[in-house]
């Protein structure tokens, strides 16, 4: 697989790797409500192993999960995750702050990172898990072309459904 640029820039973000300086951010993410779609809650320990893993995806896949940055505040995450090698890498996103929600960050973001994979890298196809009522989340999958698909929920999400997103993007 081509690894992926570790930057890339939208009209309101800047989509980044993650460093220890988005850590708090993350972590108060993480012991929020809004955690429960992956999850959580979590606490500060289970939040760290989570944060680096993400940065440490990078260096082991050679492309990863960007934290989406607006005016320099870090305000989520966005990006492939591949845990196994016998599936297509899964396009995540997560907005850290309720209140940041129905101003397009997650969609800017998402259709910049899947227009790189796909289209930039030549990526065939994500997946997408999204558990069955985060509704706002199935939208933007909807949004970004992907289709749903019959697939067998993971055993870490057992109410996910499943999208998968080709080469070509609405």
């Amino acid at each position: 697989m081509i690894p992926a640029l570790d930057r890339l820039v939208t009209a309101r973000l800047e989509l980044r790797r993650p460093v220890i300086a988005d850590f708090p951010a993350y972590a108060a993410y993480c012991a929020s409500d809004r955690a429960r779609f992956v999850g959580g809650p979590f606490d500060a320990a289970r939040a760290f192993e989570k944060f680096a893993a993400m940065a440490g995806h990078w260096d082991l896949r050679g492309f990863g999960r960007y934290v989406m940055t607006r005016e320099g505040r870090a305000i989520g995450h966005v990006g492939p995750l591949q845990l196994l090698d016998t599936e297509p890498p899964e396009m995540t996103w997560t907005l850290w702050d309720g209140a940041l929600e129905g101003q397009g960050f997650a969609r800017e973001a998402a259709r910049a990172v899947t227009a790189h994979l796909l289209e930039g890298l030549g990526w065939s196809d994500l997946i997408l898990r999204i558990a069955v009522d985060n509704a706002p989340s199935r939208q933007l999958a909807e949004r970004l072309g992907a289709m749903p698909v019959e697939a067998p929920a993971p055993a870490w999400m057992p109410d996910a459904v499943t999208y998968r997103l080709a080469q070509v993007m609405a």
